[in-house]
């Protein structure tokens, strides 16, 4: 009998809420803290694929297929449209992104993985996607047919649960207004340290007054801490410790112990090949992060850095954490 491989439909809901909530699962074994279980997982994917498939307004343009196969759904594949952050240029326009909420039933045939992958591809080429990025949790199944289609590791995203065991480092402090020039301009040492690793991370000519509002508007937000180091005239690094959102996060997953670190940026870490300047500055402001993380009851920390970005990989690994989650890309 011949499978098939065609968009979702609302009738399908039900299996495939039995089929995320198998890859939920997956997921939490891994790391019951970072992929903490809701207690209405079932629900709350309902919801989402609900919204997905009947609402009229979108965030963004997604697809969803799965492979049926003798009347039976036996693999699904989520993938979207990722819009472009506003202080990058985004000259090859937003790239499809193929999401970790995809999950291949045990009992499924071979090339199940592969053929819907190839149909999501092609959604997103249509939808005019120049680039395709995937993500998946770490593990050997969907990095192998990413790594078999042409992905490369563009972004890793680290984790480490156990926070607040240091306590709080001297010479952090909380940020003020008075600092965000000197955080714009450690922020744009950081930008270019990510378009030399990979031009991917094109720099928008606005970069600058663009992320100086975000950052001006970032301090009136209770949810965050946002950190820093020396003197605002001479400041040093800087760190954002905010609350995780649901783009890395499949809704089967409880997010509110969970928080993300993805603006830091310290001199020491401007070499991506070595931290041939050493790294304990660098370290004050991660431990600083996860002290915040910890005062607010937040057990799970999720750092996002670059695959290319040697030191700083090598700095996170020291620090105690581990691969989580990996962004690819193909061009």
């Amino acid at each position: 009998m011949t499978q098939t491989i065609r968009p979702v439909t609302a009738d399908d809901i039900p299996r495939l809420i039995e089929l995320l909530m198998l890859d939920a699962k997956e997921r939490h074994a891994q790391d019951g803290i970072l992929w903490k279980m809701a207690d209405d997982a079932p629900a709350q994917i309902k919801k989402a694929l609900t919204f997905a498939l009947t609402a009229e307004q979108q965030p963004f343009q997604q697809f969803w297929h799965v492979a049926e196969d003798g009347g039976r759904i036996m693999g699904v594949i989520h993938a979207m449209m990722l819009p472009v952050p506003p202080i990058y240029a985004g000259s090859f326009g937003a790239p499809g992104l193929i999401l970790p909420d995809s999950f291949i039933a045990t009992n499924a045939r071979s090339g199940t993985l592969e053929s819907l992958l190839t149909v999501a591809e092609e959604a997103l080429h249509e939808a005019g996607a120049r680039i395709k990025l995937a993500s998946y949790v770490a593990g050997e199944v969907w990095r192998s047919a990413f790594e078999v289609s042409g992905y490369e590791p563009l972004t890793l995203y680290l984790s480490r649960s156990d926070l607040g065991d240091h306590g709080t480092p001297a010479g952090v402090r909380q940020a003020t207004e008075a600092d965000i020039p000197g955080i714009v301009a450690r922020s744009a040492e950081n930008r270019q340290v990510l378009f030399d690793i990979d031009p991917f991370w094109e720099i928008h000519p606005e970069a600058d007054p663009r992320f100086s509002a975000w950052m001006t508007r970032s301090l009136t937000l209770r949810d965050r801490d946002m950190m820093v180091q020396g003197e605002s005239e001479d400041l040093q690094g800087y760190i954002i410790a905010q609350p995780a959102s649901r783009l890395h996060f499949p809704p089967a997953h409880d997010i509110t112990g969970t928080g993300v670190i993805d603006d830091y940026y310290h001199p020491e870490l401007a070499n991506p090949s070595a931290l041939d300047r050493g790294c304990e500055a660098s370290k004050s402001l991660l431990r600083a992060a996860e002290m915040a993380f910890a005062n607010r009851g937040i057990g799970a920390a999720f750092v996002v850095c670059p695959a290319g970005w040697t030191s700083k990989v090598e700095l996170l690994e020291s620090a105690g954490y581990e691969t989580a989650m990996v962004w690819s890309i193909k061009r």
